[in-house]
Order: structure tokens, then C-alpha cells, then sequence
């Protein structure tokens, strides 16, 4: 059976690396946000792998960091409205 602490850190890293390349695309506000919704739930399983795992308390404690950053750019593209 596969380690759900492992699964954690394996699925954070794969989503902050398709959030860059999605937000990297400039696909416009909406495809941004999706890109900053999937940078938060990178940063969440970062957060649960950092304080679960026996040496990553550093990692979580910048993914807590990282999380706030990532609901900044949620709100500014897909809850905010665009400037005029």
C-alpha cells in the first residue's frame, strides 16, 4: 500500500508544477485563477506532508506562506472584477 504521507508531497509537487505552466500560459483571468486554485491545493497537501512527515516542517511552514499568496491570486482573478 502507498504511504498517504508520501502521496502528499508527490501530488504537491505535480500540482505546482501544472499550476506554474498553466499560469506561465497566460491564458487569460479565468484560466490564471484556475492555475492559482490549483497552487492552493498544492500548498494545502504541502501544509499536511510538511507537519505530518518526520523532516519537512520547514516546507510546510513556507506552504502556509505560499497558501495565502495563492487565495491572494484566486480572489484577484476569479472572485475580483476586472479593472476597467
Amino acid at each position: 500500500m502507498t504511504d498517504p504521507i508520501a502521496l502528499l508531497q508527490y501530488y504537491g509537487a505535480a500540482a505546482g508544477a501544472l499550476a506554474a505552466l498553466v499560469v506561465s500560459l497566460d491564458i487569460g483571468r479565468k484560466g490564471t485563477g484556475i492555475g492559482f486554485v490549483i497552487f492552493v491545493t498544492s500548498s494545502i497537501a504541502l501544509i499536511g506532508w510538511g507537519f505530518m512527515g518526520p523532516e519537512a516542517k520547514g516546507i510546510g511552514t513556507q506552504n502556509i506562506v505560499l497558501l495565502a499568496i495563492n487565495l491572494i491570486g484566486v480572489y484577484r482573478y476569479l472572485i475580483r472584477k476586472a479593472p476597467a
